[in-house]
């Protein structure tokens, strides 16, 4: 996941960055609206983190520019707290709001939650229907096949299997699964995504002793190969 923060404070920058790279996050930095822009538009991010109050272009007017060309998910910081201007915020294209100074644990849950809606949203607005190799899923009626022949898959299974399908080649780590699959909430163990890995290669791979679609990078996380 690749996130770009923009703020003329160094400082602030700096221990954001800090705090989203340690999460597993891969974490640019800019401190002008400008620059803002460009890095918009030459890089693909999956959030902004974005101040209002900085020198060239203001937060609103970058997140509006921005907005003529991407729907990555954006969360506004300001010192300003009055109602208004969060409301002006949304209007612009914000899709969360944060006053300073905040709590970094607070920053970091709400970055978790806009990432994991985002998650879901995208793979809502694509076909219903995916195919992959010998794999096949109707997302609407909640079906998935092997060789054409259904399999029964619990719902968990399934959203984890739709999540990785929808992405191929792109790892995921078992902290990540969990808050895009089972939620904030979730109090259990990244081990339960291991378990219902095990099962999607039971189920679905042709053979679960060699898979072939969901895969580990070791260390890292799962992925489903790209055909």
């Amino acid at each position: 996941m690749k996130i770009l923060v923009v703020d003329d404070e160094k400082l602030l920058v700096k221990g954001i960055k800090f705090n989203l790279e340690n999460e597993g996050y891969e974490v640019d930095a800019c401190y002008d609206g400008e620059a803002a822009v460009e890095m918009a538009k030459t890089n693909s991010y999956d959030l902004i983190l974005l101040d209002i109050m900085m020198p060239k272009l203001d937060g609103l007017e970058v997140c509006m520019r921005i907005r003529e060309h991407s729907t990555v998910p954006i969360i506004m910081l300001t010192a300003r707290s009055e109602d208004t201007d969060k409301i002006i915020g949304f209007e612009y294209g914000a899709d969360d709001y944060i006053t300073k100074p905040f709590n970094i644990l607070e920053l970091k849950a709400r970055v978790r939650a806009l990432l994991r809606r985002s998650a879901i949203k995208n793979s809502a607005d694509k076909n219903e229907k995916l195919t992959r190799n010998h794999i096949s899923l109707d997302s609407s009626r909640r079906i998935a096949k092997k060789d054409g022949v259904p399999v029964d898959l619990t719902a968990k299974e399934f959203n984890l299997a739709e999540l990785l399908m929808r992405n191929p080649g792109k790892v995921y780590s078992r902290e990540r699964l969990l808050d895009i699959v089972w939620g904030l909430d979730y109090q259990g163990d990244v081990r339960t995504v291991d378990v219902h890995i095990r099962r999607l290669r039971e189920k679905l791979e042709l053979d679960p002793a060699d898979p072939k679609c969901f895969n580990t990078k070791w260390g890292v996380g799962y992925y489903f190969a790209e055909s």
